[in-house]
């Protein structure tokens, strides 16, 4: 078996604040091969940013308190300096973020912001700095690039700023592209073009992504293997078509009846998941869902109000429900006819 290019294991991210501990991670595993698209989905709250910005070495060390293992091919990330996480990052690995705007300087040019990360990591001069920030802003499908180099931010669209943030992020060719909601804020065409985009560019250069979103739409497109995440913990693992298609745990189940089937009957009421997510300063106990979930009482015992379930995977397939199979078989058939009939 080879040995996958990134891998997190028991990962813990715990903020100390005013009120307390946040444990906005709580013990989080997953790895991701060259080549291939993980999508993290969740709902706000649940981690997935905040796992990401670990992996990039973004969160204050004052505040911040980072435990387990993150090891990019063969380098230990918590434990890497700060002048050797500023050599990866935007080199050997990248971001792109979900507000655009937000993200780029309105005091420079977008030729200069893409040129200067190119020029950090390859030490070229200026005007070779400029040909390659063209070349990117080509490669991603602005039009008149060599003209386009020299405006503003603002002087983009939405679709054109994401794109020149896309160009940014691969600049340097990076073997780990990190995905932060990219679509959030776009119209649905738009979304479409960006999401092509990340795909024909993971075909030319082998890249691997983690693509984090809400929109399980957008993850039934764009990924490979689906990690749901929940109260900062991972409850259900899966390739995209075995998740989505045959969910093995409530929360997940809840995500896929919120949404509209647009190949089932038009008359099907969505079922949104009811509650609140839950506070990370003070998480229920044993399944953080069951205060949320519709089967909780289905299980003997109250465990899932005492004991935190296992995260058992096996073939990359998994997760963390009290729930017996028998039982999450049953559940899932009637979620399905709901669906399809």
């Amino acid at each position: 078996m080879s040995t996958p290019f990134l891998s997190v294991r028991d990962l813990r991210v715990h903020f100390s604040t005013e009120d307390g501990v946040v444990k906005a991670v709580d013990g989080l595993s997953f790895d991701l091969e060259k080549g291939r698209t993980l999508g993290i989905v969740g709902e706000s709250g649940s981690g997935k940013s905040v796992t990401n910005m670990a992996i990039l070495g973004l969160h204050d060390p004052r505040n911040t308190t980072i435990d387990g293992a993150i090891v990019l091919e063969d380098k230990e990330l918590i434990t890497a300096t700060e002048r050797e996480m500023e050599q990866l990052r935007g080199n050997k690995m990248s971001m792109i973020f979900q507000d655009a705007l937000a993200s780029l300087s309105p005091y420079h040019t977008i030729g200069a912001q893409i040129g200067e990360t190119y020029r950090k990591h390859t030490g070229v001069s200026k005007k070779e700095a400029r040909a390659r920030a063209v070349e990117m802003l080509r490669r991603v499908g602005i039009p008149q690039p060599d003209v386009r180099v020299d405006d503003y931010p603002h002087q983009f669209s939405g679709g054109m700023r994401q794109r020149a943030m896309i160009a940014m992020a691969l600049v340097c060719d990076p073997e780990l592209l990190i995905a932060d909601e990219p679509t959030t804020a776009l119209d649905v065409t738009v979304q479409a073009q960006i999401m092509d985009l990340l795909k024909d560019l993971q075909q030319e250069f082998g890249t691997a992504i983690i693509f984090i979103t809400h929109d399980l739409g957008v993850i039934a497109d764009v990924a490979d293997d689906v990690l749901v995440m929940y109260g900062g913990r991972c409850v259900e693992r899966g390739s995209k078509k075995e998740v989505l298609r045959a969910p093995r745990h409530p929360y997940t189940l809840g995500l896929l009846s919120s949404m509209p089937s647009l190949d089932g009957p038009v008359d099907v009421p969505l079922s949104p998941i009811p509650g609140s997510p839950p506070s990370l300063l003070n998480p229920p106990p044993g399944c953080r869902f069951h205060p949320r979930c519709a089967f909780a009482d289905k299980v003997s015992g109250g465990l899932c109000s005492t004991e935190r379930p296992a995260l058992e995977v096996v073939d990359g397939r998994g997760s963390a429900c009290h729930l017996t199979d028998e039982q999450k078989r049953e559940w899932f058939a009637d979620f399905a006819a709901a669906r399809t009939n």
